[in-house]
C-alpha cells in the first residue's frame, strides 16, 4: 500500500468511512484501526488514534455487541434507533479525519459527505430492517445483517485499492436506498395506521 495518498484516494476512503458507519459504525472503526495497527495500511494521521490498543478494545467491544444485537429482531431497530444520534455524526467525523486539520476545506467537504452519506444508508438499513421485523419468518432478518457485514470490510477494502469501483458500488447503493427508503417509508407508514386503528379497538384504518 502507497504511504502517500492521492486525493482521489482519500476522498474515497472518506466516502467509504461515511457510508459504512451509517450501517456498522463499530466494525468500521475496528477494522480500520487493525488494519492500521498490523500495518496492512498506513493511516492518515486524523485516523491513527483507531490503531492504539485501548481505541481497538474499545471499538471490537462493540462490534461484538452490535453484531449479536443487529440479529434480533425488535433489537436491531431499538439499537438503529438509539445509533441515530451516534452514526451520522461518527461517519462525518471519520470522513473528515481522513484529511485532517492541515487541509481544513477538504476536510470541511469530507465530513459533509461523510454525514450525507451515514445519513442515507443508516436510514436505509433502519427502515429495511423495521419493514423486514414485520415478517413472521426469521431468515430475512439475519440474511439482511450477514449481507451488511460483508460489505462493510468490501467498502473499506475498494477505498484503499480500487477507489473508482468504490465510487460506482457506491453511486448503485446510493439509488438503491433511497429507493428503499421512498417505498418502504410508505409501507411502514400504512403498518403504522393499521396498527394504531387496532390498538384504538376500531377498524384499521387504510
Amino acid at each position: 500500500m502507497p504511504t502517500t495518498l492521492d486525493t482521489a484516494q482519500l476522498i474515497a476512503i472518506a466516502a467509504a468511512l461515511g457510508w459504512a458507519s451509517g450501517m456498522r459504525l463499530y466494525l468500521v472503526v475496528f477494522l480500520t484501526g487493525i488494519a492500521g495497527y498490523l500495518g496492512w495500511v498506513e493511516l492518515p494521521h486524523g485516523l491513527q488514534v483507531l490503531q492504539h490498543p485501548a481505541m481497538l478494545v474499545a471499538s471490537g467491544f462493540m462490534l461484538f455487541v452490535e453484531f449479536f444485537a443487529d440479529k434480533i429482531p425488535g433489537v436491531d431497530t431499538l439499537w438503529d434507533l438509539v445509533h441515530t444520534l451516534v452514526r451520522i455524526p461518527a461517519g462525518a467525523a471519520l470522513a473528515a479525519s481522513v484529511f485532517g486539520a492541515d487541509q481544513a476545506t477538504w476536510a470541511t467537504m469530507a465530513a459533509l459527505l461523510g454525514g450525507t452519506l451515514a445519513a442515507t444508508s443508516h436510514v436505509a438499513k433502519a427502515i429495511t430492517r423495521a419493514a423486514a421485523n414485520s415478517s413472521p419468518e426469521p431468515f430475512s432478518n439475519l440474511g439482511l445483517s450477514l449481507l451488511g457485514d460483508a460489505f462493510v470490510p468490501a467498502a473499506l477494502w475498494l477505498s484503499w485499492t480500487h477507489p473508482l469501483a468504490l465510487a460506482v458500488v457506491l453511486a448503485i447503493a446510493l439509488v438503491i436506498a433511497i429507493a428503499l427508503i421512498v417505498v418502504l417509508g410508505k409501507f411502514l407508514r400504512a403498518l403504522v395506521r393499521r396498527v394504531s386503528g387496532w390498538l384504538r379497538g376500531g377498524q384499521p384504518t387504510t
